[in-house]
């Protein structure tokens, strides 16, 4: 059985901030990068990079570059902001996946790779009102 027959894995580098979403979709090594994307190259106000609109917007594109560069199943790897702030991923996440799903490529394992302090910096202080 030759590479073209099976089915190649790629993994997909989703971070999803509160004001952006990044999509990065690079080969099982994690070394070359197929496909990238971002909020702000898909829709022109700066409140809406983070929307789910946006993320569905850009998962639709890198479907088609990815399937196009030969790779049919994806492992996604998702990370929010992380460190001293919060460790939810922002609102893109969920659509970014979906709309992969959507696209016909095959998802495999998602993982949460946000990175997490083990009593790093101090976190920033209560906002007063």
């Amino acid at each position: 059985m030759s590479e073209s027959d099976e089915d190649r894995w790629g993994i997909a580098h989703i971070h999803a901030s509160f004001n952006n979403t990044l999509m990065t979709v690079t080969d099982q090594t994690g070394a070359e990068t197929v496909a990238k994307s971002s909020g702000g190259s898909v829709v022109k106000q700066n409140r809406d990079e983070a929307s789910p609109y946006a993320a569905m917007q850009m998962a639709d594109a890198i479907a088609e570059e990815v399937k196009a560069a030969g790779i049919t199943k994806l492992h996604v790897r998702i990370r929010g902001p992380g460190g001293n702030r919060t460790k939810s991923p922002g609102p893109g996440a969920q659509a970014a996946i979906r709309a992969l799903a959507r696209a016909g490529i095959e998802i495999g394992r998602i993982e949460d790779v946000t990175p997490l302090p083990h009593d790093g910096t101090r976190a920033p202080k209560n906002r007063r009102f």
